[in-house]
């Protein structure tokens, strides 16, 4: 069985949200705003909403302001909005709709209505989740894929350019792999892959990003984590790694880990990390080495 899909209801008056929460208590989980700031605030907490309902008129920040933005902010941008209002004319619906909108439902509302548009509208965004998902993940090992790694390390670094704070790289290699093809069959190495993917995996924090980066590569990016914590971290999963033995093959990994200097992109944190790996390979493999803080990229 599947969880209820989460809808955020916005309105000033009690009575418009009582109404519509009467409509959609029944099938949805319901979060409640009174105004546009609060509206701003929950859509970015757990659980993200699946749809809005969005009032117009409202004191202080209209939903029309509210609207732009919830689309400007990245968190919250891929949310559909539905406005339900009383400004029922073409010129103000047309308005809505080229904000992001995706719908306009004019008061006074009418339960079957906004069942139907609702249920609608939730449908078109899990298909839509459910794309997006396969786009942004490794089909084999369910992780991350390197698009959404790099779009998600870019994301990061703005934030810590704006609001301070850390983040460390761990790149990942599983060692002497094309042996694993090699003597053992693709079928056996795609087991070793999902079996060290599920290390990976299963030891992250929620708050972390950890990607198969292609072949046998792997990367994960840590939030406010130090070198120090970040060298700790890899030994554990260097160590589980070790003691796997999927399909009753021996597998090891080399790690490079770097932490992001002040002013520096992901493509240099990145080669950084690459470079540290290549160390850890030519001192034997199955270890961990630091990378240098000189920066090689022009």
């Amino acid at each position: 069985m599947t969880d209820k899909a989460t809808i955020l209801l916005v309105d000033d008056t009690r009575t418009n949200i009582e109404l519509l929460a009467g409509c959609l208590q029944k099938d949805y989980n319901l979060k409640v705003a009174f105004n546009g700031k609060r509206c701003l605030e929950l859509a970015e907490n757990d659980p993200i909403p699946d749809l809005i309902l969005l009032d117009v008129i409202m004191p202080n920040m209209d939903g029309y302001e509210v609207c732009k933005q919830l689309k400007a902010n990245s968190v919250t941008q891929n949310i559909p909005i539905i406005f339900v209002t009383g400004k029922d004319s073409d010129e103000e619906e047309e308005f809505g709709l080229q904000l992001g909108a995706v719908d306009y439902i004019t008061k006074p509302i009418r339960p079957a209505i906004v069942i139907a548009r609702v249920d609608t509208q939730i449908i078109l965004k899990q298909q839509s989740d459910t794309l997006r998902s396969m786009a942004l993940h490794d089909q084999l090992t369910h992780l991350y894929n390197r698009h959404y790694l790099i779009e998600a390390a870019t994301n990061k670094i703005s934030h810590i350019v704006r609001h301070g704070g850390c983040l460390s790289l761990m790149m990942i290699d599983i060692d002497h792999f094309k042996q694993v093809n090699d003597n053992f069959g693709h079928q056996s190495g795609d087991m070793v892959l999902k079996a060290v993917a599920q290390v990976l995996f299963d030891h992250n924090r929620k708050e972390d990003v950890v990607a198969r980066f292609g072949g046998e590569e792997f990367v994960i990016l840590l939030d406010n984590c130090s070198l120090l914590d970040t060298k700790d971290k890899a030994e554990q999963l260097r160590v589980s790694i070790e003691q796997l033995i999927p399909q009753n093959i021996s597998v090891t990994a080399s790690f490079g880990i770097a932490e992001l200097k002040k002013g520096e992109e992901f493509e240099q944190l990145l080669a950084r990390a690459d470079e540290a790996l290549y160390s850890a390979k030519e001192q034997g493999r199955n270890c961990i080495v630091e990378a240098k803080n000189t920066q090689h990229l022009s």
